[in-house]
């Protein structure tokens, strides 16, 4: 049987589980929101950051990682949230950017924040890896695209997730996986495994916990 490229994640280990179970389960704390470079923390340990279109669902994600309901604040209005966020979890950051892809901001809004977006991701040496956000409903946009290629140029390796998999059937997501499988192949900095989450229902969210703890 021909192995597809960019299969699903595997099933952590017990030992990956049981270190992502831990590092959540600890103190996470809300750090500081960040408007320019120059207000990002002390490059002192590795990070993690999580990057998707607005509505992608990535404030509920990193909810259900955290086990908190409220330490990423989701909107109702795509693109309010303005600034880059950072929290500390255990020895890591875990860093919430941007959402791209917002219809109504103003102009010159978007463009500051693109310019914080481009700067963070091609600038910050402790950034261990890039999860994009995909919404398992649409699939990949050409706005995912333009972030794919960023990290490319920046050599960031980034992770897919898949968010809101329970918003579609069997057949809808292998359609789906199929059209995301066919972006990843042009991106060299892909790290060559999907993650497909339900923040609902929880499916994907140990494994990403595993893959976090575990990064080096």
């Amino acid at each position: 049987m021909m192995q597809l490229g960019f299969p699903l994640s595997p099933e952590p280990t017990i030992e990956a589980r049981e270190k992502g179970r831990l590092m959540f389960a600890g103190e996470i704390d809300f750090l500081k929101g960040v408007v320019a470079m120059d207000g990002l923390p002390p490059a002192d340990r590795m990070e993690v950051c999580f990057a998707g279109r607005s509505n992608v669902g990535k404030s509920s994600l990193i909810n259900a990682l955290t086990g908190r309901k409220n330490l990423a604040r989701a909107s109702n209005t795509p693109g309010r949230t303005q600034e880059i966020n950072y929290f500390t979890a255990g020895d890591q950051y875990l860093v919430d950017l941007p959402g791209y892809g917002y219809a109504e901001a103003p102009v010159a809004i978007v463009e500051k924040w693109q310019r914080l977006l481009k700067a963070y991701l091609s600038g910050r040496q402790t950034l261990r890896r890039a999860f994009v956000l995909i919404d398992t409903r649409h699939g990949v946009k050409a706005v995912d695209e333009e972030i794919m290629a960023l990290l490319d140029r920046s050599a960031v390796a980034f992770q897919v997730v898949l968010t809101k998999a329970d918003k579609v059937g069997k057949v809808e997501q292998e359609r789906i996986l199929g059209q995301v499988r066919g972006a990843m192949a042009k991106h060299p900095a892909a790290y060559p495994e999907l993650v497909m989450t339900s923040s609902e229902k929880g499916d994907g969210i140990e494994t990403l916990r595993a893959i976090i703890a575990t990064l080096e």
